[in-house]
């Protein structure tokens, strides 16, 4: 039996700035990893591909506002940080 992927524990070495923020990104970690988990049953970031991700911005973010989507991005760069990723997304 499997324990649950833990996105705090996973970004705890790369998360900085305000207490604020920290939970903002964990908050937005969590909502990517489930939408992505969803649609592709991928439970793990570890599984991802940057198709994955251009999924998410690109269509689970479409209606939602510019500063949201921005938002988005700049926590799947703290991801791609994380995994040691060299994607890059335009918006």
């Amino acid at each position: 039996m499997s324990k649950p992927f833990d996105m705090e524990t996973f970004l705890a070495g790369v998360l900085t700035g305000s207490h604020a923020t920290r939970q903002r990104h964990l908050r937005q970690a969590k909502t990517i990893q489930a939408e992505i988990s969803e649609r592709w049953n991928r439970d793990t970031p570890w599984g991802w591909k940057r198709k994955h991700v251009a999924w998410f911005l690109n269509y689970r973010l479409s209606q939602h506002s510019e500063a949201t989507r921005y938002y988005y991005l700049l926590t799947v760069r703290l991801l791609a940080y994380r995994l040691e990723k060299s994607w890059s997304f335009n918006l």
